[in-house]
C-alpha cells in the first residue's frame, strides 16, 4: 500500500475521530477537527486548482498542516499568557492535544540534533548560504516527525 492508501488512513482517522467527538459531546475536539478539515479541504481545492489529480493533498502535505496548527496555537499561548488570559492559553493547550493525535512521534530534541548533523555531513553543506537545501532534505525526510523550529535553529547554528 503506497501512498494514497495512508494518505486514506489518515483522513478516515480524522473523520472517525470528529464522530466519537460529536457522540461523545466533546466540544473542543469537535471544534479543533472541524478546522482541521476545513483546513484540509482548502488544501484540496487549492492543490485541484493547480492542476493535480483529484485525491487531494498527500500525507506529507497534512502533516505539515497538522504542524502549522500547533505551531500558531503555541504562538497563541504566549501571546495569551503574556496577556494574563490563563483560560485560552488552557484551550489552545487542549487543541495542541488533539491535534499531537494525529502526527507521527515526535523527535527528541538530541534526535534532532543528530539528524541535522547527518543532512549537513551528506550535503556537504559550509555555509549559511546552505541553509534553505539543509532544511529542504530534513524537511523531506523527517515530515511529521520533527520540530522544524529548533532544526532551523541548529542548522543556523551548525552553519555560522
Amino acid at each position: 500500500m503506497g501512498t494514497k492508501g495512508a494518505v486514506g488512513m489518515l483522513r478516515v482517522k480524522l473523520g472517525d475521530a470528529l464522530k466519537v467527538a460529536m457522540k461523545s459531546n466533546n466540544r473542543r475536539a469537535v471544534s479543533t477537527l472541524r478546522l482541521i478539515l476545513a483546513a484540509l479541504k482548502e488544501r484540496d481545492i487549492a492543490h485541484r486548482t493547480q492542476g493535480a489529480d483529484e485525491e487531494g493533498v498527500g500525507e506529507e502535505e497534512i502533516l505539515k498542516l497538522l504542524q502549522s496548527m500547533i505551531k500558531q496555537r503555541r504562538d497563541s499561548i504566549d501571546a495569551y499568557n503574556k496577556g494574563g488570559r490563563k483560560e485560552l492559553a488552557e484551550g489552545e493547550a487542549e487543541e495542541i492535544e488533539i491535534i499531537n493525535e494525529f502526527l507521527p512521534e515526535q523527535m527528541s530534541d538530541v534526535a534532532v540534533e543528530n539528524a541535522v548533523r547527518e543532512i549537513i555531513s551528506l550535503s556537504e553543506a559550509s555555509s549559511i548560504k546552505d541553509m534553505g537545501q539543509v532544511m529542504g532534505l530534513l524537511r523531506e525526510k523527517f515530515a511529521g516527525r520533527m520540530d522544524f523550529g529548533k532544526a532551523s535553529a541548529i542548522v543556523k547554528e551548525k552553519l555560522t
